[in-house]
């Protein structure tokens, strides 16, 4: 399963529940219209962004495999979702997006954990990646997605957890509430 994520936040003279409202109303459409091999999306508004200073805003688009992308894509901006996409679109600043790529558990939704993690120079994956697994199992099981593709400033790994997991290098913790 790979997760197309993208950050972002109200322009300043926008009101945060209008804003909410319209994001909302798009993920309802792209839910009741779903394109093919779209398996869910969910937003969410965040204590801290991924990375220093970025948007509040993160809305996750899960899909089946690469090709779907290209039809989420193109089906994200068509009927019968368009009007409720240019809605939430003409509100939004500050985009940026990532590609990753679930490694480990499964994504069926918001997490009461979220936090980002990059793995220290020179530490070979062969030995960081199974800490992290095994992190978030003990934290009461969740997800671990490595990125695939940046479109922006997102860190490498995504965790989610019911909880904090223990792990030796720093995490950014986001704090995520759901939308």
């Amino acid at each position: 399963m790979l997760a197309y994520l993208f950050w972002h936040e109200p322009r300043p003279e926008v009101d945060v529940e209008r804003y909410v409202a319209r994001l909302k109303a798009f993920h309802r459409a792209l839910a009741d219209a779903p394109p093919p091999s779209f398996v869910a999306s969910f937003s969410l508004r965040l204590d801290a962004a991924p990375w220093e200073g970025g948007p509040r805003f993160e809305d996750w688009y899960l899909v089946e495999d690469w090709p779907a992308l290209g039809t989420l894509n193109e089906a994200a901006v068509r009927a019968p979702r368009e009007d409720a996409h240019d809605a939430i679109a003409s509100l939004a600043t500050n985009g940026a997006g990532g590609l990753y790529l679930l490694q480990h558990g499964t994504l069926d939704g918001p997490a009461p954990w979220a936090g980002w993690v990059v793995k220290p120079q020179g530490e070979p994956y062969e030995t960081f990646e199974p800490q992290l697994r095994e992190a978030v199992d003990a934290a009461g099981g969740g997800a671990v997605l490595r990125r695939q593709m940046v479109l922006g400033p997102a860190p490498e790994y995504a965790l989610l957890a019911a909880r904090e997991p223990a792990l030796p290098w720093p995490a950014r913790a986001t704090g995520p509430h759901a939308v």
